[in-house]
């Protein structure tokens, strides 16, 4: 099965945030990426639960909202109210983890844990089963248009292989650094899902490289498949 592509609008042009999420849409997006800072737990600040509700009126698709505050527990509810449809939480900041994880999935969401690049695999050992998807950054969290860190890829591949030798559930996202020219490295590690913002919302034609991404990553799947 390809992995689906989340256009994350911290890139994206917030005077026109709307046509260009539907551009996305268009494009073959299967997720909108909301990125939550808040000057605290990394080092810039951006949208809120407001911003979320603006999204969720503009599209279909789901909101995979990712809380980068060093307090998730307290706003938890206002972005599943906001529209919400995943919520995830760093592993760095959650002190009860568990209980973040359990407070996601009974407002109805889709709860997900996040590990930083440098915080180890070994960190989701208790919180994996329960997890509804692991996102792992590719770049040091705080702003866009990084370069990707290319050890997280192999971080990937070993979450791929942990999860499937558990025969979990657990799906895969990974965020950061992700262009149409390392998008195959990307998908080839067997994460679910791909979230690029300034590779798309900054590149002069939204949709146009959303659905060459899309392709592409549904002719790598379709290739694997027949091996």
């Amino acid at each position: 099965m390809a992995a689906v592509l989340a256009p994350s609008i911290l890139s994206a042009d917030f005077a026109r945030l709307g046509a260009d999420i539907k551009d996305a849409e268009a494009g073959g997006a299967a997720l909108v990426h909301v990125d939550v800072m808040d000057g605290h737990f990394v080092p810039n600040l951006t949208v809120g639960p407001a911003v979320t509700a603006a999204v969720r009126k503009v599209t279909q698709l789901p909101v995979d909202c990712h809380l980068m505050i060093e307090e998730p527990d307290r706003y938890i509810e206002e972005f599943v109210k906001a529209g919400a449809d995943m919520v995830s939480v760093h592993v760095e900041v959650a002190r009860h983890l568990d209980r973040t994880v359990r407070a996601i999935r009974d407002l109805g969401a889709k709860a997900g844990v996040v590990l930083n690049p440098a915080t180890p695999l070994r960190m989701l050992e208790d919180i994996l089963p329960r997890a509804d998807y692991v996102l792992l950054m590719s770049v040091n969290p705080g702003f866009g248009g990084q370069k990707l860190i290319p050890a997280v890829l192999d971080k990937a591949k070993a979450l791929r292989e942990w999860i499937d030798r558990e025969g979990l559930d657990t799906r895969i996202e990974i965020d950061g650094g992700v262009t149409v020219e390392n998008l195959e490295r990307v998908a080839r590690t067997g994460v679910d899902m791909i979230v690029s913002g300034a590779a798309i919302f900054s590149s002069g034609d939204v949709r146009g490289t959303t659905q060459k991404m899309v392709r592409l990553l549904a002719a790598i799947a379709e290739e694997d498949s027949n091996v």
